[in-house]
């Protein structure tokens, strides 16, 4: 009888994660894109998706796109005009945009060699990224990202997706993009409320991986509040070098492991986004989620005080809330909503719990339990500290949920699912 045998082979694949900064993408004197899009093929077709918040926002856009191709003698082929498709996180709520741009990827025969360019916020980047990475098996993406968020973070990473089942991003794609494109000028017609979303994210990578980068941001926390463009633009540039960098160096890019050092603070954010219907957004979950870990953290013995207020104290000099009132919401059980992200994000990780805490600026470290005690007790400090800054007494938020566990640990889970889901959170803790 012949004994079982296997082949086994170790796959290597390279790529070039490449982020430019430029002011102007489409103007027809910029030479960029056309380099970019030129480089592998003569010809290149390409399909132009755009966000329709920028495109209302900035009318002259769609025409400025299709006289950028028209200029450029044949060399670049625009297949159709620019195809306009809601932005924000509604538009990732349904795989119908995702299907849209493949019918169109269809319909104008592009092909692996091909490109498909996604401009505006990090939910469109996602969607067109992710029918970008599963027309063909593989069409050539590149991202030009709108909001300081998406040049910060979301649209220099290589992740894609689509929320389903009440889930943030439960389906996408590992998919390092082409090029990115970070254009400084996308950026003047945005809010303030949008401007500001992408320093959290800022915040986030240099307490992770840069103590200089904090200390730079604690610096030039003034200027930053009030968006001055060359702070806003250092900002940016460091921001997305050390997420590049990460990428590249950090042994794990397409995050097959636990540990996730840009997750931090994440746990709690996509929770709060999810329990105010995507009212709290991205950059604002981001901060009140890195807040509470900061908090847990120094509650743990793992931060200092005086460290951990430098950065409660920086995120609200760049204008963030530290508290939302989805921190205390209790589900039908009684138990804290807010919690059951702990197990959803266990999940998501494929088995043991693992969350980012703070030792020091630039020096996260690994834990694989978390006492809830403490956690309430995290809440309860930013909650008085909110009060405190608005000249209000705090009321005391106790524990309610006697019969949750002390630790989650490990695989353990908070609890049934069903009933006990985050989604049925309704009212709040007194």
């Amino acid at each position: 009888m012949e004994s079982v045998t296997a082949i086994k082979r170790n796959i290597r694949v390279n790529f070039q994660h490449q982020v430019h900064f430029t002011d102007g993408v489409f103007d027809a004197a910029n030479p960029l894109l056309r380099k970019i899009l030129g480089g592998p093929t003569a010809g290149a077709a390409a399909l132009v998706v755009v966000d329709e918040g920028l495109a209302l926002a900035q009318p002259q856009l769609a025409d400025s796109i299709t006289h950028y191709f028209a200029a450029d003698n044949g060399r670049l082929h625009l297949v159709c005009p620019p195809l306009i498709i809601e932005g924000g996180e509604r538009a990732k709520n349904s795989y119908v945009h995702v299907a849209e741009i493949h019918s169109r990827v269809e319909r104008c025969h592009l092909d692996r060699h091909s490109f498909i360019l996604g401009v505006g916020g990090g939910a469109l980047l996602d969607v067109a990224g992710l029918a970008a990475a599963t027309a063909h098996r593989g069409v050539r993406h590149v991202r030009i990202p709108t909001t300081t968020l998406s040049q910060c973070d979301a649209g220099v990473g290589v992740k894609n997706g689509i929320n389903a089942f009440g889930r943030k991003n439960f389906i996408g794609t590992f998919a390092p993009p082409y090029a990115v494109i970070n254009d400084f000028q996308m950026l003047s017609s945005l809010s303030d409320r949008d401007k500001r979303a992408g320093s959290a994210e800022a915040v986030k990578v240099a307490l992770v991986r840069d103590r200089e980068f904090f200390e730079e941001l604690e610096r030039q926390a003034a200027d930053l509040a009030v968006f001055a463009p060359g702070a806003m633009r250092g900002m940016i540039r460091r921001c997305a070098e050390l997420h590049v960098d990460h990428i590249a160096s950090g042994g794990d890019p397409f995050e097959s492991g636990a540990g996730r050092p840009l997750d931090f603070g994440h746990w709690a954010a996509h929770k709060l986004e999810e329990l105010s219907g995507y009212g709290i957004r991205h950059g604002e979950a981001v901060a009140a989620g890195m807040a509470l870990d900061v908090a847990y953290s120094r509650q743990a013995g793992l931060l200092g005080a005086a460290a951990a207020e430098r950065v409660l104290s920086l995120l609200e000099a760049l204008g963030f809330a530290l508290f939302a009132n989805e921190m205390i919401c209790v589900d039908s059980e009684n138990q804290r909503a807010l919690f059951k992200g702990l197990e959803e994000f266990r999940e998501h990780q494929g088995g043991e719990l693992t969350l980012m805490m703070l030792k020091d600026m630039g020096r996260p470290v690994e834990i694989h339990q978390v006492s809830l005690p403490l956690m309430l007790d995290a809440v309860r400090q930013l909650q008085k500290r909110r009060a405190r800054s608005a000249g209000k007494v705090a009321p005391v938020s106790t524990p309610t949920e006697k019969s949750a566990p002390h630790f989650v640990i490990g695989p353990a889970r908070l609890g049934r699912r069903g009933k006990s889901s985050a989604r049925g959170a309704n009212k709040s803790a007194p």
